[in-house]
């Protein structure tokens, strides 16, 4: 890999360990707004905007935490097909699934983006008592997946990991 590929790898992986700090936080709130609304509606009070705050926080949590999840393997795989392959072919198959995931989370970014546009040109509200504009809730579609692709490209920069050595079996019984 060249010295900018791995410059650009590193980037985008601090940028990725960022994005889930802040992703952590987001669910912190969220769930210090559940707990005082909970409290606040034990006291005999009217809550109106916790429900929704803590929504929008959670969503925000799971998109901008996306790329993180990417950066250490924590999305869901299938792996049946992979592990018959060589070292070689799954990497290619690495490749070509990551490409395929690059070009959803472009397309969703690009159409997210659309939806925020329309939603901040428009003045479009939640419609709830408490009634926040809606385009900084869309407006994370594009953040979060317009970073996730980010790291898809850092994922096919990365290099191969070493060769794994072969696991030696071991029954339990001693032989």
């Amino acid at each position: 890999m060249s010295a900018g590929a791995a410059r650009f790898v590193r980037a985008v992986d601090s940028l990725s360990t960022a994005c889930a700090v802040l992703a952590a936080a987001f669910l912190a709130a969220a769930m210090l707004i559940v707990v005082y609304m909970v409290v606040w509606r034990a006291t005999g009070h009217s809550t109106y905007w916790e429900i929704e705050l803590a929504t929008y926080l959670i969503v925000a949590c799971v998109l901008i935490g996306s790329p993180y999840c990417l950066k250490t393997k924590g999305h869901i795989g299938v792996d049946l097909v992979s592990h018959l392959l060589s070292p070689r072919k799954r990497r290619v198959l690495e490749r070509v699934l990551a490409i395929l995931g690059f070009i959803v989370c472009i397309y969703l970014a690009w159409e997210g983006l659309d939806l925020t546009l329309h939603a901040l040109r428009s003045g479009e509200t939640s419609g709830s008592s408490w009634d926040p504009p809606r385009w900084p809730f869309f407006a994370l579609m594009p953040l979060g997946l317009g970073l996730t692709a980010l790291q898809y490209v850092a994922e096919m920069l990365r290099p191969a990991p070493a060769a794994e050595e072969p696991a030696i079996a071991i029954s339990g019984q001693g032989a």
